[in-house]
């Protein structure tokens, strides 16, 4: 179904919301009806009687819940005088109104518009206290904003992926964004002995300690929500925001009937079909995270698969999920925090998102209408997702919190020099 546009506000008729400058303003139930009829018939006179009848097909209503509608629409787009009445007769939509199919992007994230040479991102290291080399990135420019582990991470690899390279890319036109690789994967050593919940909670606490970040907001997706929520709990004074994507609150699998048993079977195929060069093993994976993708997008995740990790390491790191439980921890959290979680998620329900919002008390939830574990350009919940994720974070209205140099992420970052590249493909 199409969107209506007009000034800054852009009506969403399938997710019945309205907003303008992509933040949202609460309009419901048959006052979002009045609006949308209106919007149907801008430029042209709306009688009280097909307006009531449109809105209230199958009820008998008193005038005065129309001019109630009205007069709540006028507040909430006052200043504009969009409503024009007609006495005695109806009402008109006075503003001209643009209709954006749904195939239309507000947000066109191509692989067209990404520079052919647009460098990889340098990659730096630290040594964590158990003598692990973690490996990091970071760039960009204003407030920062550090994003947790995935289930597989490559920063490198990533970066090559020229969708998720431009969303990275518009991130960093905003915030200094930090991103690393999990010890066991990507870029960080793979030989490693702990890859247990509190070691990994513990290499975040010590990545943002060598980086000497003060105050930062996080990002954090699927199991990397658990490490911000632990983090966000201990440390409340350096956490500003919290943004979560597909999340969980009693560990993966949730509990449920049989689930252990199918997580056991999940683990096994993917100790013994994992570093194949057939991707069928990996193949399972990809269906599970991302249902709706292009063959493109499936070769590039069984690909990720592939490069990121070993079999072995895999399983260390999946066997760790069900101990990574946040539920008793959630109201701890005391900073904003916005949680998005689509709505048809075969890898976390979306009952998990809404628990986790739930329990926190500065908390906004957003249903994304996807299927996909993780959202991604050309998905339907995209343009949802990237305004939700930029109206949090302030972007248009610069008011972050306190900026940062331009590639100097701190005092202490200026004088880390291990640049030197490494890769395990």
């Amino acid at each position: 179904m199409a969107k209506y546009v007009f000034d800054s506000f852009v009506v969403d008729v399938d997710e019945r919301r309205l907003l303008r400058a992509e933040e949202e303003i609460r309009v419901r139930g048959k006052i979002f009806d009045t609006l949308c009829v209106l919007l149907e018939n801008a430029g042209k006179l709306v009688r009280k009687d097909e307006l009531m009848q449109a809105v209230w097909p199958d009820s008998v209503v008193e005038e005065n819940n129309l001019d109630y509608c009205i007069s709540h629409l006028r507040k909430v787009l006052h200043p504009g005088k969009y409503i024009e009445t007609v006495p005695r007769h109806g009402y008109r939509f006075a503003a001209s109104v643009r209709v954006q199919e749904a195939d239309e992007r507000l947000i066109n994230l191509s692989p067209a518009m990404v520079p052919e040479d647009v460098p990889e991102a340098e990659v730096r290291y630290f040594t964590t206290s158990d003598g692990v080399r973690i490996a990091y990135a970071i760039d960009g420019q204003g407030p920062v904003l550090v994003r947790t582990i995935d289930w597989l991470n490559h920063l490198n690899f990533e970066w090559k992926n020229p969708y998720l390279r431009h969303w990275l890319s518009e991130i960093m036109r905003h915030n200094t964004l930090v991103r690393y690789d999990q010890r066991g994967s990507g870029l960080s050593d793979w030989e490693v002995s702990d890859f247990s919940y509190q070691r990994t909670v513990q290499d975040f606490e010590e990545l943002v300690e060598e980086l000497g970040l003060e105050r930062f907001a996080i990002y954090g997706g699927c199991q990397g929500a658990t490490i911000a929520t632990a983090y966000a709990a201990r440390h409340p004074k350096k956490v500003t925001k919290l943004i979560f994507t597909g999340a969980f609150a009693n560990g993966w699998p949730p509990p449920a009937e049989g689930s252990m048993e199918q997580f056991e079977a999940l683990l096994t195929l993917v100790k013994h079909g994992w570093g194949r060069d057939n991707p069928a093993f990996r193949q399972l994976w990809t269906t599970m995270f991302h249902p709706d993708a292009n063959s493109v997008e499936e070769d590039w995740l069984n690909e990720l698969q592939r490069i990121s990790t070993t079999p072995e390491n895999a399983v260390r790191m999946m066997s760790e999920f069900p101990t990574m439980k946040i539920f008793e921890t959630l109201p701890q959290i005391s900073c904003p925090t916005l949680v998005m979680h689509s709505r048809d998620d075969a890898t976390v329900p979306v009952q998990e998102g809404r628990l986790i919002a739930s329990r926190i008390r500065d908390s906004r939830f957003v249903e994304l209408p996807s299927r996909a574990h993780m959202v991604a350009p050309g998905d339907p919940a995209w343009e949802l997702f990237v305004g939700s994720f930029s109206t949090f974070l302030d972007w248009q209205s610069g008011t972050q919190g306190p900026s940062v140099p331009r590639h100097v992420p701190s005092a202490r970052l200026a004088g880390v020099a291990h640049s030197t590249r490494k890769s395990h493909d």
